[in-house]
């Protein structure tokens, strides 16, 4: 059955309030532990403000995922979601609003109502970084984005910017070269931060990728972005860039919302502090993927949510 945003289907929801385990959060770590849970016999429950998958759903091509030599974001996505709702009742559009311990029970709070859980997994994941310079809110839906795979179709034929020249910048660069008429890749450390390979095709593909270059404003003319100003880090000059299209990936925050409720210890960057059997502070909340800070890969996401999902039974079943 199709799923609709925000209306999860009869299939999904069973009208159940009270789980052995809620986990906040639907990309590949949540979704893992999901699978991972229902299959040690727990009863669970996932809640995604979003939609199931994460921000891999934005990535235009993965290549480095085992198992798959090069697929879509949006595919891999989706597999990903219709693996896990062969074990777990899934969520979309469903955030939380608050989350609290009552005794031995965890309660929370969404615009739909209470659910009850006897153990919480944190799968939150991350948010885009903004820029915080002028322009940059008042153009944002209007030229200005953060997804290529959202929204680079509506650049074709027109010169583009993205900002930002690690991984992510790099793919986006590379995807995005198909579509607009010129590509520009403004990094602001004074060196490559990619892999050598993306390294390798953007030369290859003659896509410009500025070091030590530092954007200050993206301007228009009140209606849609128009070109950037970049100064140069080392001069300190300061040269307009015309484009029609900025993508701003210049790194990414933790939503850590779930987990200050909970007074769950964070690190100093706000994200989740967990053991090696991803464990946090608080007993019987866990965490796993990129909320805590490792290395922002799928396949690390999903093997902590695993990971996470049989700390929960070994401490909810085997103690």
């Amino acid at each position: 059955m199709e799923l609709v945003f925000g209306m999860p289907t009869e299939e999904q929801s069973s009208g159940k309030k009270d789980f052995d385990i809620v986990i906040v959060g639907g990309g590949p770590a949540g979704l893992s532990a999901a699978i991972y849970a229902s299959r040690s016999g727990l009863d669970v429950l996932v809640l995604e403000k979003d939609v199931a998958g994460g921000l891999v759903g934005e990535d235009p091509l993965v290549e480095n995922y085992l198992g798959f030599k090069s697929i879509k974001g949006e595919d891999l996505a989706a597999r990903f979601k219709e693996h896990a709702l062969e074990y777990a009742e899934i969520h979309e559009g469903e955030g939380v609003d608050e989350v609290k311990k009552d005794g031995d029970k965890f309660v929370i709070t969404t615009y739909k109502g209470e659910y009850t859980a006897d153990a919480l997994i944190i799968a939150t994941g991350t948010t885009h970084k903004h820029l915080n310079i002028p322009g940059e809110k008042e153009y944002d839906g209007r030229g200005v984005s953060y997804c290529v795979t959202c929204d680079g179709f509506l650049f074709k034929g027109k010169p583009v910017a993205v900002i930002g020249g690690g991984n992510s910048g790099a793919i986006a660069a590379i995807t995005l070269n198909d579509i607009a008429s010129k590509v520009t890749v403004i990094e602001f450390m004074p060196k490559w931060m990619c892999e050598s390979a993306y390294q390798k095709k953007i030369k290859e593909l003659g896509i410009d990728y500025w070091t030590n270059s530092e954007v200050t404003e993206i301007f228009g003319d009140g209606k849609k972005v128009k070109g950037l100003k970049v100064k140069d880090r080392a001069t300190g000059d300061v040269k307009e860039l015309q484009v029609d299209g900025v993508f701003i990936y210049v790194g990414l925050i933790p939503q850590n919302e779930v987990a200050k409720q909970l007074g769950v210890e964070l690190t100093d960057r706000g994200y989740i502090r967990v053991d090696s059997n991803q464990r946090t502070s608080v007993p019987k909340v866990y965490a796993a993927g990129d909320i805590t800070g490792s290395q922002a890969q799928i396949i690390v996401a999903a093997g902590q949510g695993a990971v996470a999902a049989l700390s929960a039974y070994e401490d909810l079943r085997l103690k």
